[in-house]
């Protein structure tokens, strides 16, 4: 069975993690400050801590913003469903913004929309963003609603938007920036993530945390592993790339719709989603017989798993029925490439 997710582990990231076991670097320590360099010639940001996973750079990023009891953060209604705990344990509560019906990301007249909405929800005091998939939504539109905004990158990273470079996570403009580093992230540690400040005046607030419990900070033998995953991740784009060329053109063989990229810039190849005009039902039945798994986009979203009344998000919903994810990662050699481009084209 080729499966949907694989990490991108070769023998460099190995050898780094034993490495750490063997100088018994296990906690904090010296590879997660050496983490941080690294990620600051990637990402150009001024401060950045290092954290067990992305629920901790979340929570610790919204109560920075120091927002009271009872008050809205706008997120999608195809968010990670962690995102729901972490804003009712702050006593915060959500406010769901539907996505467009071509792309899996809110947009300007999705945000205007759950904004104007007359409902029970409470007025948005601040947004956290999701780069779904890896697509990048229009930040322009959205940061000039006047509300701060936590963007979380996790598996945008190598997204360009304009002439941004492969390798660039410089295009983000929110307050905070959470970069994942969980299994299925783009880039993957095994666990946790980065939650980073682009300016000095928001990095200031983020240095008032320097001193946290070493319980919340990220393992050496993590940040090990997460230091490789920087080094190498032009090359594994490029791979991603050269899949998903073989896979755009089997499935423009077909009924089935694609995501767009909107405005000018490249899609990092996260995933190789498709919209589909048949029962997800049958697709999944007729992949497992063709030892390919593939699975449903949303599954693990606040949508996907009934977080959200379907009725306050309706595309969110559609897209949660019909989307639905194919292998693609580096690690696929040209034969798998080759069986997942055939089912695609054959998919009923």
């Amino acid at each position: 069975m080729i499966e949907v997710y694989a990490p991108t582990i070769r023998r460099k990231e190995m050898d780094a993690v034993l490495t750490a076991l063997v100088e018994d670097k296990i906690g904090p320590g010296e590879q997660a400050r050496f983490l941080i360099q690294s990620a600051k010639e990637h990402l150009g940001f001024d401060y950045c801590l290092s954290v067990r996973s992305p629920a901790i750079a979340l929570f610790l990023a919204l109560q920075s913003l120091n927002l009271e009891d009872g008050a809205g953060v706008l997120i999608s209604a195809l968010s990670p469903r962690y995102y729901l705990r972490v804003i009712e344990d702050l006593r915060l509560r959500p406010v769901y913004g539907d996505v467009s019906r071509d792309s899996p990301c809110m947009s300007r007249e999705t945000l205007g929309a759950a904004l104007a909405a007359q409902t029970e929800q409470p007025s948005p005091r601040c947004i956290v963003l999701h780069h779904t998939l890896g697509f990048m939504p229009d930040m322009a539109s959205l940061v000039d609603r006047g509300l701060p905004v936590i963007e979380d990158c996790s598996q945008s990273y190598g997204a360009t938007l304009g002439d941004g470079t492969a390798e660039s996570g410089k295009q983000v403009s929110g307050v905070f920036t959470i970069l994942g580093l969980e299994e299925k992230d783009m880039l993957t540690a095994g666990g946790g993530a980065l939650l980073y400040a682009m300016n000095r005046r928001d990095a200031s607030v983020l240095r008032n945390l320097a001193n946290l419990p070493p319980e919340y900070g990220l393992p050496d033998m993590n940040a090990a592993m997460a230091v490789v995953q920087f080094r190498e991740a032009v090359k594994n784009l490029e791979k991603r790339k050269e899949i998903a060329q073989v896979y755009t053109q089997s499935a423009l063989r077909t009924r089935h719709k694609r995501f767009m990229q909107k405005d000018e810039g490249e899609y990092n190849n996260y995933a190789f989603p498709l919209i589909l005009e048949s029962g997800m039902k049958d697709v999944k039945a007729y992949s497992k017989r063709k030892e390919i798994a593939v699975e449903s986009a949303f599954e693990d979203t606040l949508m996907g798993t009934g977080m959200v009344n379907q009725s306050l998000c309706p595309e969110s919903y559609s897209l949660s029925l019909r989307t639905v994810l194919f292998p693609l990662y580096p690690r696929l050699g040209a034969s798998e490439t080759e069986k997942v481009a055939k089912l695609i084209v054959t998919l009923p």
